[in-house]
């Protein structure tokens, strides 16, 4: 080594290396050491050894002092560059994108051209709907100014603080000229007398109803635990036999129907799956019900068809003229054909599901000796759960809902709902409940509850699962999830004197009145929306009306812990989960009041939009591997067709992200609160405010969720 370097090497050797790394790789590796033996040792005054070890400890401090202001400043740069590329990002999405009114319409502009009735009074809502938020909005603003000038004037009030009253008293002795003074009092006293009581009282409401809701999910969570613990699982009879190989087994006729509108993504992979169930051909009929208003979709539906037919498949395609009733209307039509006079059984798919090829032989058995059974339902599984964040978010749901909701029904009071497809019903049932009727948007429902009026059971199969597609896109799951919500409380005011006057025990009565409908589809929207959207933001402008933390933090943090046990994998997911939740309560809550109050929306029926990407990756996979061979899930010549889609899907023009205004108008509003909360220093209100109020700015500038163009 270089003589100059040499003091370098001395020193290297000597006392404790302390080894500081930065993260930021521009930055170099610096060793800090601490003092030697020797210097302890031979160094005669040990007043002196202790000064200069005092002395290199002060430096090397110095030095990590130093290092960690350059850490935070490259923090700071980090998050400043973050915040710049979110800000850009909104800016784009701001300027590119539409509003969640259609077409990017003037809310004036659809009232006019809507020729039906339902659509002006759907508009109507959706404007006054609109318009309470934004009137939260302004007041929350205004009220904001008002706390700032306060807080810098030093009066620091909450719930807890009794400054006020001394505020209150100020005026009889007051300078006239302080108006800001006179005001904040008058403001005081008017939320002390007039706000608070009613904004506590429905708090508290709220309140109860969370308890409720909350302690009806823990019996249910208990339920299957306790399932679970003791192995508890609906019993078949034996496996069945073939006929056709000389034994005798139970092989009933069995309708399969596959109902589908526009499914040009989908329907190769649900006509392949069922045409490829292990049943005996005699002994099974498959209708594609195709209500495609699009000629091209209906020609491919139509020679898709056809090639099963050539395959030796017993299918056949239907397609109505008149398009009424949407499902419902599809499913009636079909089971009035002729053709369908002699089966027992129809099974169930929508255009994106793929069942087993021994879906049917897991099914079928259970109602084998028992004429109750009227409906056998297996759960979803889905090819896309790990596609973005939404469809992750989406699992945990209904993990929740087949794992825990369904199963503990079905196996403790025989009755669920009936999720309209992955099911088999029993055609003596479907006819004694009065078949399929077109009187609301949810028909799947509407049969299970008149089927269990009647006394029919239903069995609910968690270990038999049917492949299907979760929605990709906010836009496709916000009206998926409006006609989720609204059907159940329209089919709820029509079903209720048949509740009441039916021959059902009481306790069969109250679960349906309560649990099935008031609880699960009205109690759970209204709360939610009502206490973590509009009650606590305003809590932060009304403080004498006070939420405790247990409300705001620890009970929905512990139901979101027991909505997600059933998909463990997810845990990672739960924050975002439980804030996408109280987000996704604005559209449940405006779907909810639409189906009690049987307004224009809650008669939409919006087809969910599939995407199908897995069945287009296996046929390209397919097509470079057995180009001879007819395999399941489609065939080869349809490879040109989609090439062909494809190319006119390039040609169409680009679509673009929307903009869900009442969301944003509720980001705004949260995040105000949010700055009031950090006045008053409020730790859990504030954290809850704040990612909330983020969570609600996402999904209004869609950035959750399938991104386009």
């Amino acid at each position: 080594m270089a003589s100059s370097f040499d003091w370098w090497a001395r020193e290297g050797h000597r006392g404790t290396p302390v080894v500081v790394k930065m993260e930021n790789p521009n930055w170099a590796m610096v060793e800090l050491e601490g003092p030697s033996e020797e210097e302890f040792l031979l160094s005669p005054d040990p007043i002196s050894r202790r000064d200069k070890a005092h002395n290199k400890n002060a430096r090397q401090l110095t030095w990590v002092l130093l290092l960690k202001a350059h850490r935070a400043a490259g923090c700071l740069t980090s998050l400043a560059a973050t915040a710049l590329g979110l800000a850009s990002a909104i800016r784009r999405r701001v300027s590119l994108g539409h509003t969640d009114h259609d077409d990017g319409q003037e809310p004036a502009e659809l009232a006019a051209s809507a020729e039906d009735t339902r659509e002006a009074e759907s508009l109507a809502l959706k404007s006054r709907f609109y318009s309470c938020i934004k009137v939260f909005l302004w007041v929350s603003l205004v009220l904001l100014g008002f706390e700032v000038a306060a807080y810098f004037k030093g009066w620091h009030f909450g719930s807890s603080s009794p400054q006020w009253q001394y505020l209150l008293a100020a005026p009889v002795g007051m300078n006239m000229k302080d108006i800001f003074n006179l005001l904040y009092s008058k403001w005081i006293l008017i939320r002390v007398v007039y706000f608070a009581p009613p904004l506590q009282f429905l708090a508290n409401v709220c309140i109860v109803l969370f308890l409720i809701q909350s302690l009806d999910r823990l019996v249910l969570c208990l339920g299957c635990f306790w399932i679970r613990l003791k192995k508890i699982k609906p019993v078949a009879k034996p496996d069945l036999a073939d006929p056709e190989s000389g034994q005798s087994g139970y092989f009933p006729m069995v309708l399969v129907q596959i109902p589908m509108c526009n499914e040009k993504e989908v329907y190769h992979q649900s006509i392949a799956a069922v045409c490829n169930l292990d049943w005996p051909k005699k002994s099974l009929l498959i209708q594609i019900l195709d209500d495609s208003d699009d000629p091209t979709t209906q020609l491919l539906i139509k020679e898709e068809v056809q090639k099963w037919q050539q395959e030796g498949a017993n299918i056949v395609y239907r397609h109505r003229l008149i398009r009424e009733g949407y499902k419902a209307g599809n499913l009636k039509s079909a089971m009035n054909c002729s053709s369908a006079k002699d089966y027992e059984f129809t099974a169930i798919f929508d255009a994106d599901f793929q069942p087993s090829s021994d879906f049917l032989k897991q099914t079928i058995p259970y109602f084998k000796d028992n004429d109750e059974v009227g409906l056998v339902q297996a759960r979803w599984s889905f090819v896309n759960k790990d596609e973005n964040l939404l469809t992750r978010l989406q699992n945990i749901n209904l993990a929740f809902h087949f794992e825990v909701e369904q199963q503990v029904n079905g196996i403790f009071i025989n009755f669920f709902g009936f999720n309209g497809t992955a099911g088999v019903w029993r055609i003596k049932a479907l006819e004694d409940a009065g078949g399929w009727l077109e009187r609301t948007t949810v028909e799947d429902m509407d049969i299970a509850v008149r089927a269990h009026l009647h006394g029919w059971k239903f069995v609910f199969l968690n270990d038999v699962e049917c492949l299907c597609e979760l929605p990709e896109s906010y836009e496709a799951y916000r009206k998926q999830q409006h006609r989720w919500h609204s059907g159940p409380m329209q089919l709820f005011r029509l079903c209720l004197p048949d509740i009441i006057r039916s021959k059902i025990s009481f306790w069969k009565k109250f679960n349906l009145i309560f649990l099935f409908f008031l609880l699960r589809k009205l109690i759970l929207p209204f709360y939610s929306f009502t206490l973590f959207c509009i009650i606590l933001p305003m809590t932060m402008f009304i403080p004498e009306a006070e939420l405790p933390a247990w409300v705001v933090c620890y009970i929905p943090a512990t139901m979101s812990f027991l909505n997600i046990l059933p998909a463990p994998k997810s845990f990672p997911f739960i924050v975002p989960y439980l804030l996408f939740e109280n987000t996704m309560s604005v559209t449940k809550f405006n779907a909810m009041i639409s189906g009690l109050f049987q307004l224009g929306s809650a008669y939409e029926w919006i087809v969910t939009k599939k995407s199908g990407r897995s069945s287009e990756g296996d046929l390209t996979d397919f097509v470079k591997q057995e180009p001879n061979k007819h395999q399941r899930g489609i065939s080869v010549p349809d490879l040109v067709e989609i090439q062909q889609q494809e190319e006119q899907k390039a040609s169409r023009k680009k679509k673009h992200n929307r903009i869900y205004m009442k969301e944003l108008s509720l980001a705004f509003l949260l995040l105000t609160a949010s700055a009031r909360s950090l006045l008053s220093a409020q730790g859990i209100h504030f954290y809850f405010l704040l990612f909330q109020g983020i969570s609600f700015l996402l999904v209004g500038l869609d950035l959750i969720g399938e991104q386009v163009e």
